[in-house]
């Protein structure tokens, strides 16, 4: 008897691309091919697709503030390691939130250099909803009341009000007073670990219905504007691409030049392979043991440094994401019409480079931590289903700048300690065993 044939298995990320295109589709048919009327509009355009579609953004928004919450007071409480390396933790923490500021400044920099969203106004597809949202955005706070803000006067009530600044700080505050009292409060540590986990397990069964909520939203949105919102999307991911290697071959090359004396072009050619592994895979975890292996015997940098600052890099040092959602908010707020000052954009460097803190290093959970920015500067959720089928190929490349920025930081901090041997990052052999056992 022969071997039965093997099923095809079609993951996640393919079904959210199906759903995309066939969303697409959808749309577009019932927006060229079937007639205005009853059926369409009121039982499918604003039936169906609407309500399912809505359920689902309901879900997302559902899991944004506990999720943040506990992400963040697990990471902010595993800083406690910090006190191991002295001053080389904290060089190396305040340099990962220096570059993921600088990171959402590029983004939102480039957003507004290539305008993403401009051209298609879909503003009347959330007019009931975008009055509550960007309510927030619209407000004139000036910016010392926003930074006063972020200290919340009740935690209780910025979880139950969604205020993500003060949520942020308030989870920081937690996670470093539990890494600070150790083992006195093991039971609560393992309480938000438990918690954590029970909400990242949330997040993937709800994403387990993210094609059937994607194909509704962009059945709706194409069904509303026709072709009219293809130009936007691509225009999004090029705006995303750019900033990506702005941050990766610019930001990057010039801090390792300044800080760090050392041809960049050399710790290109070095690091390479695991950029390649990180894109290939989408998940800054499982790149951490060749990202410590390579920073070791191919740049010289004190194993002793990695294996500190690379695990806690991809916990907390996220600029390939951030970058993505800083695009991903001029792009959406253009899209819907929302005007963003000076304050929301502050708003959003802050908000994307905390959040970055709490950032599992997995792929598309970016995603999540998305419609938390988006909130900070009240924003329609709706955006986040165009870009959540085109997501995949941006969360590969992103991942690979993620570790990048992590590798440039653990060079920078070695060097600058002297944990740094510069002969075997000259020598063009050296490590020459890792790519064997790579290409074996």
């Amino acid at each position: 008897m022969g071997e039965k044939p093997k099923r095809l298995h079609i993951g996640l990320t393919g079904s959210i691309l199906i759903a995309l295109g066939l969303g697409l589709l959808c749309g577009v048919i019932f927006h060229y091919l079937v007639p205005a009327g009853t059926v369409r509009d009121d039982v499918f355009v604003n039936g169906i697709f609407y309500v399912v579609g809505q359920g689902f953004i309901r879900l997302m928004q559902m899991l944004v503030v506990p999720l943040v919450f506990c992400s963040i007071v697990c990471g902010a409480s595993s800083i406690g390691d910090t006190k191991t390396l002295g001053t080389i933790g904290l060089k190396t923490l305040a340099f990962y939130l220096c570059t993921t500021a600088l990171a959402v400044t590029v983004a939102l920099s480039i957003g507004n250099l290539i305008n993403p969203g401009r051209g298609v106004d879909m503003s009347s597809m959330v007019a009931s909803d975008t009055s509550t949202l960007s309510g927030s955005a619209n407000t004139d706070v000036s910016f010392t009341d926003t930074l006063l803000n972020i200290i919340p006067k009740n935690p209780i009530q910025a979880l139950a009000s969604g205020d993500m600044l003060a949520i942020i700080f308030f989870a920081l505050f937690v996670g470093i007073i539990l890494s600070t009292m150790g083992r006195k409060v093991e039971v609560v540590h393992r309480f938000f670990e438990q918690f954590n986990d029970i909400m990242m397990k949330m997040t993937s069964m709800v994403m387990y219905v993210a094609p059937i909520g994607v194909f509704c939203l962009l059945a709706r949105t194409f069904a509303n504007i026709g072709f009219d919102a293809f130009l936007p999307m691509v225009k999004y991911m090029l705006g995303v691409l750019l900033a990506l290697a702005v941050q990766c071959l610019v930001v990057y090359m010039v801090l390792l030049t300044v800080f760090a004396r050392i041809n960049p072009m050399k710790f290109l050619k070095k690091f390479v392979s695991v950029m390649m592994f990180a894109f290939s895979t989408a998940t800054s975890n499982a790149t951490i043991p060749l990202n410590i292996e390579t920073l070791e015997k191919k740049m010289g940098v004190d194993r002793r440094i990695s294996s500190f600052t690379i695990p806690l890099g991809a916990t907390i040092n996220m600029d390939g994401t951030s970058i993505m959602q800083g695009v991903a908010v001029v792009f959406t707020a253009q899209l819907f019409g929302v005007q963003l000052g000076p304050v929301e954009y502050a708003t959003v460097i802050a908000t994307a480079t905390l959040a970055s803190i709490g950032t599992a290093g997995v792929p598309s959970v970016g995603l999540i931590t998305l419609s938390m920015v988006f909130n900070s500067v009240g924003l329609p959720l709706e955006g986040i289903a165009l870009i959540m089928g085109i997501d995949r190929i941006l969360d590969m490349t992103r991942t690979a700048v993620n570790i990048t920025g992590d590798a440039v930081c653990t060079t920078i901090v070695a060097k600058r300690a002297g944990r740094m041997d510069t002969d075997v990052f000259n020598d063009p052999d050296a490590g020459r065993e890792l790519d064997d056992v790579k290409a074996a």
